[in-house]
């Protein structure tokens, strides 16, 4: 089937995490139409095997190619370090991923003191130490693994005394080992953004690539002539495979917009 610029965008990721990703999206693509499928049945991904995530990415992206979408973002860094590839061979569609920001954190400065808030699963992929070694090279990375944090952004709790603790117990060690930038490699982490950065003090730069992932989308829809020129303002609907009322309930508390269910 031939895509058309009216075609929506599909994004995909465990859960709400991914939202993060939508909504750079929606800001740079305004007149696109967006369909959002939360895995939610299946969450989390990041404790899961890479066999396990890229089965799983493989069947959500499947889904929302069903639904007529022109694009796939897989918005989630582990699900698109375990599956990016695996997708783009099986599936005609163009894919969008998501990686941790090494290289804009580390990338030209050999004295880069890095730390990565990131899924064990992530850090074990191949896509992540493949990252690490093309542009960290001479930086000093710490990696981290916070997965109380993903659980918190689900239940929709981002700005908290218990968030601000837990961020304490994750950031103030890699505070204290004399960390310059903090790279937030999961999507779900975007909404404590404002959290973190209060953590970590003005003296630590924190990246998180959802423009550049929307900036890309933008690139390849161009490139393919697929941007909706519009007129008017695209939609966003959402689409779970758990419980679609408690999973809208959440994206009720963090999406600004209206919401509408994916018929």
């Amino acid at each position: 089937m031939t895509a058309h610029p009216t075609d929506p965008i599909g994004i995909f990721d465990s859960g709400v995490g991914g939202l993060s990703i939508a909504a750079a999206i929606r800001s740079t693509l305004s007149a696109e139409h967006l369909l959002y499928y939360a895995d939610t049945a299946r969450f989390p991904y990041g404790s899961r095997s890479e066999a396990e995530v890229r089965d799983l990415a493989v069947a959500a992206a499947g889904l929302l190619i069903e639904r007529g979408t022109k694009l796939v973002v897989v918005a989630c860094n582990t699900a698109s370090s375990a599956a990016l590839a695996a997708l783009r061979a099986r599936y005609p569609v163009p894919f969008v991923g998501v990686v941790p920001g090494v290289k804009p954190g580390a990338q030209g400065r050999p004295s880069a003191r890095v730390a990565v808030l990131a899924t064990q699963a992530t850090f074990a992929s191949t896509v992540f130490n493949d990252l690490v070694a093309q542009f960290g090279r001479g930086a000093a990375i710490r990696n981290r693994v916070c997965p109380e944090l993903v659980a918190l952004v689900e239940a929709g709790e981002v700005a908290s005394p218990r968030v601000e603790r837990l961020l304490h117990r994750y950031i103030d060690p890699l505070v204290a080992e004399g960390i310059d930038t903090l790279v937030l490699g999961c999507t779900h982490y975007a909404f404590m953004r404002p959290a973190i950065e209060r953590v970590a003090g003005a003296g630590v730069r924190v990246i998180d690539t959802a423009d550049a992932v929307a900036r890309q989308v933008q690139r390849v829809l161009a490139e393919r002539a697929l941007t909706n020129p519009g007129p008017g303002e695209g939609g966003v609907s959402f689409q779970s495979s758990g419980d679609l009322r408690a999973f809208l309930a959440v994206v009720e508390r963090l999406w600004p917009e209206s919401i509408k269910v994916a018929p």
